[in-house]
């Protein structure tokens, strides 16, 4: 289901959206991020992902998000937890609306014969160590929380 604008807006303003992140790691245990065209969180590397649709079942959505964002099914994924992702911006950059997630954040390993389909809403796609986009000013603090351990950072699954 597709909605206006406006509608959409005072969704936004409202209330959370419930999404899934891909943390996609290889076999040097790096991260795949991506560069943010689209607000919020345009113009800094993120790790792909996307909103749950209305009556979507989680594994359906996370098939979907998988094979729209990167061209890949998303197989063998482990749940890490969930999140908060809390911005002062919006899709639409309307000023004084700000967006918030639920976000439920999965893990991947994949191969190194993968290969990934760049979609629109990524400049370009790249493998990062954890060291790396942890130090990174480009990578946005919402995806810095993934490999933080540290307190009220999520509720994580398992020890």
């Amino acid at each position: 289901m597709h909605v206006d604008k406006d509608t959409f807006l005072r969704v936004i303003e409202a209330t959370p959206f419930v999404s899934i992140d891909l943390i996609i790691r290889n076999a040097h245990r790096q991260v795949l991020l991506g560069y943010r065209c689209n607000r919020p969180a345009q113009h800094c590397w993120f790790v792909p992902g996307g909103r749950i649709r209305k009556n979507e079942r989680t594994q359906d959505a996370l098939q979907r998000i998988a094979q729209a964002e990167l061209g890949i099914p998303a197989r063998q994924g482990k749940l890490l937890g969930v999140f908060d992702h809390i911005y002062d911006d919006n899709y639409f950059g309307v000023a004084g609306i700000g967006t918030h997630y639920v976000v439920c954040a999965y893990q991947f390993e994949v191969g190194a014969d993968t290969a990934f389909r760049q979609d629109e809403q990524h400049a370009r796609l790249k493998w990062w160590s954890v060291e790396e986009l942890l130090a990174s000013r480009e990578v946005h603090d919402n995806t810095k929380l993934y490999f933080r351990d540290v307190p009220d950072n999520g509720f994580r699954c398992g020890s």
